[in-house]
């Protein structure tokens, strides 16, 4: 089938209490495991693109995999930019074939978070383009934008009310206690403050920097009101560590499908997990 928006997707989200899994993809492997974890589990799926898999992979490549991959699919697949942060990075995206971006203005100050989202938003929805932007500094790395733990701060309710009001934007991604990257030990999230920013905003949470983050405190975060979830290092981790398992068991071995092809089984049973966990298992 067609790319759908991430709008779509948080639409029955919404409506039936659950989060779409939105997983970063770097190469072809990550992309199939992505897709087959979500057929197997009858789940709608975003598959999301970062600056540096853009650099890695290339625009037009990562966005043909994933069409291609999408219209031999049964299950709705969104193709997402994540964390852009440039105007004219964010246009090419949705020239190209996006069906979602995310314009990152978080470090900006208000004001001009809100006049950079408007513009993009602007363009966006006229040609059916949905919009995800962030509110709130999330600490840690996400490939080329980073935030260090002095810098980043707790999205404020008020500020997200009004950021939501004036931007039109579709989703909204809030600073309540996760970060990018490996955690050095186990994160505690401002559940209070998800409640209050929840009461003050029509439109869907989004929770970045969810690897490593327990299943019961995702389970929680979803319980009150996140409809979608963003994993990368997971994936990462997984996807290497059978990589590893495989050549050090076999160090002649030079057939990449040898090596390749175990690392997506193994990201594919991640992502079904994560799909059980965030509960859109069955909504297909």
């Amino acid at each position: 089938m067609s790319l759908v928006t991430i709008a779509d997707l948080m639409s029955q989200a919404e409506k039936e209490g659950y989060a779409v899994g939105a997983f970063n993809a770097n190469n072809l492997e990550i992309v199939q495991a992505i897709v087959a974890a979500a057929e197997a589990k009858r789940s709608p799926v975003i598959i999301q693109a970062s600056q540096g898999a853009l650099k890695y992979a290339g625009l037009e490549q990562i966005t043909a995999m994933v069409k291609t991959a999408a219209a031999g699919a049964t299950v709705p697949i969104a193709l997402h930019l994540d964390h852009g942060t440039d105007f004219t990075q964010v246009m090419r995206c949705i020239r190209t074939g996006f069906s979602s971006v995310m314009v990152d203005g978080s470090k900006l100050p208000l004001q001009e978070n809100i006049g950079l989202v408007q513009r993009v938003v602007q363009v966006a929805h006229a040609v059916g383009v949905s919009v995800e932007a962030e509110l709130g500094r999330i600490s840690g790395t996400e490939d080329n934008v980073t935030v260090s733990d002095r810098e980043a701060y707790f999205t404020d309710p008020e500020e997200a009310e009004i950021f939501t009001r004036e931007t039109g934007v579709d989703c909204l991604a809030v600073a309540i206690g996760t970060a990018h990257g490996p955690y050095k030990g186990e994160p505690k999230l401002d559940f209070e403050r998800l409640d209050e920013i929840r009461r003050r905003v029509s439109v869907p949470i989004v929770l970045h920097g969810s690897s490593g983050v327990p299943d019961e405190a995702i389970r929680e975060a979803v319980a009150r009101g996140v409809r979608k979830i963003n994993i990368d290092t997971d994936l990462r981790q997984a996807f290497v560590a059978k990589m590893r398992e495989v050549l050090a068991a076999k160090p002649d071995e030079y057939d990449p499908r040898k090596i390749l092809g175990p690392a997506r089984e193994v990201l594919q049973q991640v992502i079904e997990h994560k799909i059980q966990v965030f509960g859109s298992a069955g909504r297909v």
